[in-house]
């Protein structure tokens, strides 16, 4: 079988995790402390925050704005129903947009179009590793600054839509030569198992807030509001005679463990001359494979301002419904290939048609599902392997058209 997602966990990997657990240090220590100065570096921002997913990095960028009930936070209708979940969380209302037909990314004409009074967050999504376009998004949150109504002292500052970008598939691209992580006011990457690069859960915020915003100082912030609202962590702790702290506010538990982040600093360390040019010869083997079809639509993975970081290889299959295209990943699974489908849109999800979402609202988004088949990217996959996914899509689409 040939999996989908497996994460690349070799004898390096796993020889760094035991010297950790022989250091007798697990829990957030020196090696997250080290993953987030390496990250900061690799990424080009001042600030970094590892944290136990990308999940809670969003959801403590949000809060830390002060988006609570009443406002509104733009999130794409195409994500995974943690973009919007997170603003469920905090009391707020996910404005669900549709996004661009030829590459999956949020659409900066419906975006314009949902704001209102209330828009506090534009939440753009990386989809599949590809930057969005955050040139037009940024120029958009200064088009419609009078409509901002700011609520609380850190809105005030920014007087203006905060940009968060859910870039949790995107460590590693790049948009008009700026890495992510530049490109918006805050940055969340997800370490997933099924990530890039992974930390087996995890994730990260980057800091690049304008001026007068002390990237530094909303680090520190965050860090004690991510442990609880406690003042000193546990290294602070250790320190001779150092131990007693203070709560100052009812804070949540979401730091990253010295165990996660070991892995992190391999995958890190290897990410950028190892990891990312082989993930790019696969893309590159099916581009150049599925071309020759006419029933292929093959996704966007480089283009004159943008590069992927080929997380994922989204294809989908022209003129199909979504009943063929379960058929036809039915049979890839038959040649022991397996495949996935990214994503099954939010609208379509119970919890959000019971507050009333219509999947008819983005048509866009729901064609690309309907016709989308995710095909097999990681490190260990080998040529021979993606050979084998090649000719097992071919017979298996040709055989259900």
């Amino acid at each position: 079988m040939i999996n989908f997602a497996p994460p690349r966990i070799d004898e390096k990997t796993i020889e760094a995790v035991a010297e950790t657990l022989r250091s007798g240090w697990i829990t957030t220590g020196p090696k997250t402390k080290l993953l987030e100065k390496k990250l900061s570096e690799y990424c080009g921002v001042q600030q970094t925050l590892c944290l136990n997913s990308a999940t809670a990095g969003l959801e403590l960028a949000l809060r830390w704005f002060g988006v609570g009930p009443g406002d509104e936070v733009i999130v794409p209708a195409y994500t995974y129903a943690a973009t919007a979940n997170v603003v469920i969380h905090c009391g707020a209302t996910p404005i669900l947009v549709d996004v661009n037909k030829n590459d999956f990314c949020i659409s900066a004409d419906a975006i314009e179009k949902a704001i209102s009074s209330n828009t506090k967050v534009i939440m753009p999504v990386d989809f599949g590793g590809l930057p969005c376009n955050y040139d037009t998004i940024n120029v958009l949150v200064g088009k419609v600054k009078s409509k901002f109504l700011p609520a609380n002292e850190h809105q005030q500052k920014l007087d203006r839509i905060m940009v968060l970008s859910d870039a949790a598939h995107s460590l590693g691209a790049t948009y008009k030569g700026k890495n992510m992580g530049q490109l918006a006011d805050i940055s969340v990457f997800s370490f997933h198992a099924v990530k890039n690069l992974t930390t087996a859960e995890g994730g990260a915020m980057l800091f690049n807030l304008p001026a007068p915003f002390d990237n530094a100082a909303i680090y520190r912030e965050l860090s004690i509001l991510s442990l609880h609202g406690q003042t000193k962590d546990a290294m602070a702790k250790m320190q001779k005679g150092n131990w007693k702290y203070d709560i100052v506010e009812a804070g949540f538990k979401c730091n990253m463990t010295d165990l996660a982040a070991t892995i992190g600093l391999i995958e890190l360390e290897r990410y950028k001359d190892d990891t990312l040019p082989k993930r790019k010869e696969i893309v590159e083997a099916y581009t150049n494979f599925f071309s020759k079809y006419d029933w292929a639509e093959l996704p966007v993975s480089k283009d004159k301002d943008r590069e992927s970081s080929y997380h994922l290889f989204p294809l989908r299959i022209k003129n199909i419904t979504e009943e063929q295209r379960d058929k036809i990943i039915q049979k890839i699974f038959d040649h022991d290939v397996a495949v996935n489908v990214h994503f099954i849109p939010i609208a379509m999800m119970s919890f959000y048609k019971n507050l009333g979402y219509k999947m008819s609202d983005y048509p866009v988004t729901y064609d690309n599902f309907s016709r989308e088949i995710s095909l097999p990217v990681y490190y260990d996959l080998t040529m021979e392997q993606v050979s084998v996914v090649c000719n097992a899509v071919k017979e298996s689409v040709e055989g259900t058209l």
